[in-house]
């Protein structure tokens, strides 16, 4: 029997060790992550050493959904400030946003969630149902949001996420138990909203690259002067208030898509001396758009000075892929100098032809004035002659309408940029050959000079989806490869020039991540799980005691021990 023993409790054991594991993995799964999303954090930047965006990355505190509490009554504010609320841009209430961040009322963090229309990665050339609901819906509001986050100082982590059916559940889960008047704790449980971000660091020295190519024009026989030269200028990368999503489709991949596809045509024109032009033809991608056109003022002073002095005019397009057939030229000269005169009745010529409203629009530039509205200007002051066209009548404000979160594949019309493809190409090349004010179609339809949609479609897709904010963009990124090779296809002489962006911008790193939605249990069910757990160790003690030793041996441990009086009694 004395043998057996050992084997009688094996059962017991074994059995109480399943139960207890079971428990434990139980409590285990409470903590696993309900969702693990990914988040783009609202920018950092710092503007003359004065602070603005999102000042903070790491994120850990329980989710909430309203900035008001039923329980506290109606319009009573509560302390947030260790609540992170998690708002659809949908159901945004701009109101009570502006009240938190103008008054620097503390929030432990601010999730916004956009429709999935807006997701770069969710786009597809062809649009969709969502592209119209989306605008309307979330445009307006989205883009008064942005002014006010990237112009403001916010203490606290702020992310952008999308919606999907994964965080849309948590967020109604969020949302009944907010309704119930009590906020998620740590005593309530609820839900937890981790991110797992180092804090910030400044990027050192961050970089901007220009790209430029030529398409050399045909000098007669014994001619030893200079051609002239007309430029055709885009600036590509964009600022949003999530640097990880600004594509900047409109603002400015429309441009850029102009650029070269007007490129391309002219490189079929320039091909054969017979067709080729007197004119030299200089294309230039340029970088630090929207810090005052950095990058352009730094590639026109690296030219060559006889160089800039051949150029006739440029001409900059911003902006353009509007479906209103209406656009600007924008100039700092006055309307009645020559070459301006020559660029805008050349396009007039043009538009009328294709039904497509073109207005010259001058604004003087002030030289004493660091900013720069538009990208012609950094020409101007250069005393070179330059028009911008853009859709837009008036210049946005500095780091605003640059690839904002609405700026995407939806908000482009590819026939727009067609068109005013079309516009320019053909009003350059009737210069080119003097062919000003005859109807002539050089790019006729159909022609081996057409235009191409499906080349412009490819890249504005590629665009759409490839986010450009320039101080986040390394040396030789992709991005800026994949341009110098397709202006290489069409030009020569094409070379990629590093500078460095204006110290009066500072930028900080992080700028997505991943975020870990727990679901939490309350300290009260902590401390029933616990009780129920020390009772269980305390029955399995007492029952592995009494089996082995006796009931007596248990009793003893807990019979207070004999005193030593007593004892030498």
């Amino acid at each position: 029997m004395a043998k057996s023993q050992p084997s009688v409790l094996v059962a017991p054991l074994y059995s109480s060790a399943i139960s207890l594991l079971m428990i434990v993995m139980a409590f285990v799964e409470l903590c696993d992550a309900v969702t693990v999303v990914d988040v783009y954090r609202l920018v950092q930047y710092d503007l003359a050493g004065v602070p603005f965006g999102s000042r903070l990355a790491a994120l850990n505190h329980h989710a909430g959904s309203s900035l008001l509490s039923s329980s506290a009554g109606a319009g009573a504010a509560v302390d947030l400030s260790r609540t992170v609320l998690i708002l659809p841009v949908r159901e945004l209430n701009l109101t009570f946003i502006k009240e938190y961040i103008g008054q620097r009322k503390m929030l432990g963090g601010l999730l916004l969630l956009l429709p999935p229309a807006l997701n770069p990665q969710n786009i597809d050339s062809e649009g969709g149902t969502d592209h119209d609901s989306a605008k309307d819906l979330v445009k307006e509001v989205l883009n008064e949001l942005e002014r006010l986050l990237i112009h403001a100082n916010i203490p606290y982590p702020v992310y952008f996420g999308f919606e999907d059916e994964h965080v849309n559940a948590v967020l109604a889960d969020v949302k009944k138990n907010d309704a119930t008047g009590q906020l998620a704790t740590a005593t309530t449980g609820g839900y937890k909203l981790v991110v797992a971000a180092p804090q910030p660091k400044k990027i050192a020295s961050p970089t901007i690259a220009n790209i430029q190519g030529w398409l050399p024009g045909l000098k007669a026989d014994g001619d030893s002067n200079q051609l002239p030269t007309i430029a055709v200028v885009a600036s590509y990368d964009t600022f949003g208030a999530a640097p990880a999503l600004s594509v900047g489709s409109d603002s400015n991949g429309s441009g850029v898509v102009a650029l070269l596809e007007i490129a391309r045509l002219f490189s079929i024109l320039y091909s054969s001396p017979k067709t080729r032009g007197r004119y030299n033809l200089l294309f230039a991608l340029t970088s630090g758009g929207p810090y005052n056109y950095d990058g352009t003022h730094k590639w026109l002073h690296s030219l060559d000075q006889r160089l800039r002095e051949t150029i006739d005019y440029a001409i900059c397009l911003n902006s353009i892929g509007s479906s209103n057939n209406e656009l600007w030229v924008h100039v700092s000269k006055p309307p009645d100098n020559v070459y301006i005169k020559q660029i805008f009745e050349g396009f007039s010529s043009v538009s009328k032809e294709l039904g497509i409203k073109v207005a010259l629009k001058h604004k003087k530039i002030n030289i004493s004035n660091p900013r720069v509205a538009w990208e012609h200007e950094q020409f101007s002051r250069l005393r070179v002659t330059a028009a911008t066209l853009s859709k837009l009548s008036t210049a946005p404000d500095l780091l605003e309408s640059t690839g904002a979160l609405s700026d995407n594949r939806y908000s482009v019309d590819e026939a727009s940029i067609s068109g005013s493809v079309k516009l320019v190409a053909e009003s350059l090349a009737r210069h080119i050959y003097g062919h000003e004010g005859k109807n002539i179609d050089i790019f006729a339809d159909d022609s081996s000079l057409s235009i191409n949609p499906s080349y412009i479609r490819s890249w504005l897709q590629f665009l759409s989806s490839t986010p450009r904010v320039a101080p986040f963009l390394p040396k030789n990124d992709p991005l800026v490869m994949a341009l110098k090779k397709e202006l290489a296809d069409h030009t020569v002489e094409v070379n990629v020039q590093q500078e460095v962006l204006d110290e009066v911008f500072t930028f900080y790193d992080s700028i997505s991540d991943r975020l870990h939605i727990y679901q939490v249990a309350s300290v009260t069910f902590d401390l029933l799980l616990l009780l129920v757990l020390g009772s269980y160790l305390i029955t399995l003690f007492s029952f592995l005691v009494i089996t082995t030793k006796g009931l007596d041996d248990l009793i003893s441990l807990f019979r207070r021990p004999t005193s030593r009086k007593t004892k030498s009694a």
